[in-house]
């Protein structure tokens, strides 16, 4: 039996007040002058930035933060929406078909007649890609993704077209050349393409684990700061005036610590 798609959009839901609040806001004559002088440009930051906050409240496990949060993040929807709707290139209720639409497509083995074996969710984006003229394994990857994130993308559809390293140790081995060669590497810029070839290798390792290098590298972020501000707790504000021997010292009882 096949599943009905969702039915269309209408203006008749709840997000309607928070609708007729940015239009307010916007409002030449009676809304807000920092609001109404945005654009999508100046908008676009805070977009990421909210983004990142929805994550961190995850990452926490705080629901109270992440339902704010998520509103933070919806608001940004409906701005962006508010500035295409008064610009005449489309509205919020064209922004949730065209995602009801997309939803739908690509999960035939849900709301069409495909059986679950048959769904390839990689070949339905291939297919759309090609659609809109977009014939490269590498298109379509945004530009404005955190580099690791970007870089296992791009390993990723790479590694689709058959164009990868065999196993993770013909990676290990790719590091070290890399490594071997930001070493060797005599002047600044060649220094810096060293290092954007290492770290892109590093990448490439974790990704053949099946490690997200985005997720991982972040969680490290926050281990090492837990541990650091440990390390100046247990110095008792003399930190700085420590010899490194001592720092180490530090760094290897807080390791020892429960969840350091």
């Amino acid at each position: 039996m096949t599943n009905k798609p969702p039915a269309e959009p209408s203006n008749n839901f709840d997000i309607m007040p928070l609708v007729n609040i940015m239009r307010q806001l916007r409002d030449p004559d009676n809304g807000c002058p920092w609001d109404v002088a945005q654009n999508f440009s100046t908008i676009a930051p805070y977009t990421i930035e909210e983004a990142y906050e929805v994550e961190d409240a995850i990452a926490q496990g705080d629901m109270n933060e992440l339902k704010n949060e998520l509103g933070d993040l919806l608001l940004q929807i409906i701005f962006h929406s508010q500035m295409a709707d008064e610009a005449g290139s489309f509205a919020l209720n064209d922004v949730i078909t065209a995602i009801c639409d997309k939803m739908t497509r690509r999960h035939p083995h849900v709301f069409g007649e495909v059986d679950q074996k048959d769904w390839d969710w990689e070949e339905l984006k291939t297919e759309e890609r090609g659609a809109k003229g977009q014939n490269s394994a590498m298109d379509d990857i945004a530009l404005s993704l955190p580099a690791a994130m970007r870089a296992q993308k791009i390993q990723k559809r790479a590694a689709k077209t058959g164009f990868d390293w065999p196993d993770a140790a013909s990676c290990a081995e790719k590091i070290a050349e890399e490594q071997r060669e930001l070493f060797e590497a005599t002047n600044a810029a060649e220094q810096h393409e060293e290092a954007g070839d290492l770290l892109f290798a590093a990448v490439n390792l974790v990704r053949h684990y099946k490690v997200d290098a985005e997720t991982a590298l972040r969680d490290a972020n926050r281990k090492f700061e837990r541990r650091f501000r440990a390390m100046e707790d247990m110095a008792d504000g003399r930190f700085n005036a420590l010899t490194l021997d001592e720092k180490e010292e530090l760094w290897q009882a807080v390791k020892l610590k429960p969840h350091p």
